[in-house]
């Protein structure tokens, strides 16, 4: 199908493979564009020089279009531009942060770029901003999160009210239905997080794979607010936090629970235990792993079926 977000991206189908830290390498992206769809490379848990060989890897290992996620709040923020730049990456997604700061600068080099909003505040700053389509992500998805908890079902339709740039709607969408009912909604196309965590190409680690699989409803949790919102999977770091709750902690005390490197330990390393396991409310609807082009096979096959279903009613 042919619309505005497939024509943004020259892709087949209106679907975004999300750039989530720690699971979305080149094997991943590449595997995601060469089945039709955008596959994102996640730099927020790449170094510099990393990201250039992901990039390198994922130009050799796929001819379609593809692209980097870049969280702004990343310390070598200016390295990391550049060197998409020189690399030739077409399409950036960009988030946590202010899009004008970059948005310009790499549109100037012929660079598309989209910004991840959670409010219709933000997604009216970035159209504000110059961006060529916004991502609202709704308060089930995984990992970092908005503050406003507004859930997807509410947050597209309102945002769409208000803003004339293409829209991607982010945050619950595992199944062909669900990227339908967001369409119904308002939104041009879907990102797709926690679908493609538990897929054979992610880089995330098989135990923490499984644990996405093994999620029924309620596992998983939004905490950590005063720090920076992130939803993750119940384990004995979760219960931590909550124990530490209850006395009351400052931010401090909280940043010193969270350390470092918690959620390489837990989706890269696979520490089930005192790793942080960041993925969406949808991963109880995930019931197992499998190759990147048989899930978008079935979520574009559905999407087709649910919408002849709706014409019959």
């Amino acid at each position: 199908m042919a619309n505005r977000i497939t024509k943004l991206f020259n892709i087949k189908h209106p679907i975004i493979q999300a750039g989530m830290i720690w699971n979305s390498g080149w094997r991943l992206a590449s595997a995601a564009s060469n089945s039709g769809i955008l596959g994102l490379i996640g730099a927020g848990s790449m170094y510099p020089e990393v990201l250039r060989e992901h990039i390198q890897k994922c130009k050799a290992a796929t001819d379609k279009p593809f692209g980097v996620n870049v969280p702004m709040l990343y310390p070598n923020i200016e390295e990391i531009m550049n060197i998409i730049v020189e690399e030739g990456v077409k399409i950036v997604f960009t988030s946590a942060g202010n899009p004008k700061t970059w948005t310009n600068w790499l549109q100037d080099k012929g660079i598309t770029v989209v910004h991840v909003v959670s409010s219709v505040k933000f997604a009216l700053k970035a159209q504000a901003a110059g961006v060529d389509a916004v991502v609202a992500e709704g308060f089930e998805a995984g990992g970092h999160n908005g503050r406003d908890e507004t859930t997807t079902l509410t947050l597209i339709p309102m945002v769409k009210e208000q803003l004339q740039i293409p829209l991607i709607a982010a945050g619950g969408i595992a199944t062909g239905k669900a990227m339908l009912a967001c369409m119904v909604l308002g939104a041009d196309g879907v990102q797709v997080g926690s679908r493609f965590v538990a897929s054979e190409e992610s880089s995330a680690h098989q135990a923490f794979k499984q644990v996405v699989v093994d999620a029924k409803e309620g596992d998983t949790q939004l905490t950590l607010k005063e720090l920076a919102p992130v939803r993750l999977i119940k384990n004995k770091f979760y219960n931590e936090v909550q124990d530490l709750y209850k006395t009351g902690p400052t931010i401090e005390e909280l940043k010193q629970l969270l350390g470092r490197a918690r959620a390489k330990r837990g989706m890269f390393e696979g520490d089930l235990d005192d790793g942080e396991l960041e993925i969406g409310q949808i991963a109880g609807l995930i019931h197992n792993i499998k190759p990147v082009a048989e899930i978008v096979k079935d979520m574009v096959t559905e999407f087709e079926e649910a919408k002849k279903s709706i014409n019959l009613i």
